[in-house]
């Protein structure tokens, strides 16, 4: 599968009248398709606060349906709060994913919160629109998909999907935290998979989806399904356990595997052609990867250095997904 990039699409540091709470980042895109645009929804942050902590709100850009390297607008506000003192998402809301149920947008986001041993702990909640995606209303003050026994911390990267009239999810759990060279805690997580009739109760697969290709302290995030040619094909992201900041060989690069049940997968990165370019704002890592099928194309939103700190950009699959 070669890939053709188009560049960066949007980067909130070129927007100048939302400091407030859009001042850089646009993290973990992920879109929904309308009559005359496309809708992307990504994380971003406002300026840290004196002791140098952040937060993330989820916001929209629209790109035309016909070109997506053409903004049509831009959300004013972000589209759900921040949750109330002590909550799974008091700090921010990241990453986020969208699906229509009807007339309505539903969101299954990240919601994370800040710890004294380690630096965060993420859940999973769920949120609904009903004016078409500019605002959510959240469920109730808790996650929807939160930590059990096999999966102790960090449940977070959502993708939703609907297939056969059930509601997929596929995300990526803590599988442990570990002390760097530096004595910096850093964490390893692997792909998973959840059911549901109503996006609310969810039973998990409680097994990992694909098997680690570069050790086992692989970091594994992001897992977007789509069905196409009998299969199901899953794109994904993977970085090393370590040294992934600083060093780019070892950072966010994308996978890819296919699966003819959605519990048994065959991973075969060597499909996916593409890689980064360096010396530009994809240089160190491709990462967070949202794969859309629009009027007869597949196209990829993706995350660049710093997971997003330099925006997302699109990616044009040239040929079709897999037999």
């Amino acid at each position: 599968m070669i890939w053709e990039k188009h560049g960066v699409i949007f980067d909130p540091a070129t927007i100048s009248d939302r400091p407030s709470w859009m001042h850089g980042y646009a993290q973990a895109p992920n879109s929904i398709v309308f009559d005359d645009f496309v809708r992307v929804y990504f994380c971003c942050r406002p300026l840290p606060d004196a002791r140098k902590q952040f937060v993330s709100y989820c916001a929209y850009v629209d790109l035309d349906r016909k070109d997506l390297r053409r903004i049509v607008g831009l959300a004013q506000e972000p589209i759900l709060p921040l949750g109330a003192l002590g909550t799974f998402d008091e700090f921010g809301t990241y990453p986020v994913s969208f699906a229509r149920d009807g007339n309505d947008i539903i969101a299954i986001y990240g919601g994370w919160s800040r710890c004294e041993s380690v630096p965060f702990n993420i859940s999973l909640g769920y949120a609904r629109s009903t004016d078409g995606g500019v605002t959510f209303e959240k469920l109730g003050p808790g996650p929807v998909l939160s930590h059990s026994p096999n999966e102790p911390f960090v449940v977070t990267s959502p993708k939703i999907r609907k297939f056969d009239g059930k509601w997929i999810l596929a995300y990526t759990a803590g599988r442990k935290w570990f002390y760097d060279e530096k004595g910096v805690p850093e964490i390893i997580y692997k792909l998973r998979m959840a059911v549901s009739d109503d996006g609310i109760v969810w039973s998990r697969l409680d097994k990992d989806l694909i098997p680690d290709r570069i050790g086992e302290d692989e970091a594994q995030a992001c897992p977007d399904i789509l069905f196409a040619n009998e299969k199901y094909h899953m794109f994904f992201c993977y970085r090393h356990g370590l040294d992934f900041r600083k060093n780019p060989a070892r950072s966010y690069r994308v996978g890819y595997a296919s699966s003819l049940d959605l519990v048994n997968w065959k991973r075969d990165d060597a499909q996916v052609e593409l890689d980064v370019t360096p010396g530009s704002w994809d240089a160190e890592m491709i990462a967070y990867p949202n794969v859309l099928e629009l009027d007869g194309r597949t196209y990829m939103f993706y995350g660049g250095n710093g997971n997003g700190k330099s925006g997302f950009g699109l990616a044009e699959l040239r040929g079709g997904l897999p037999l």
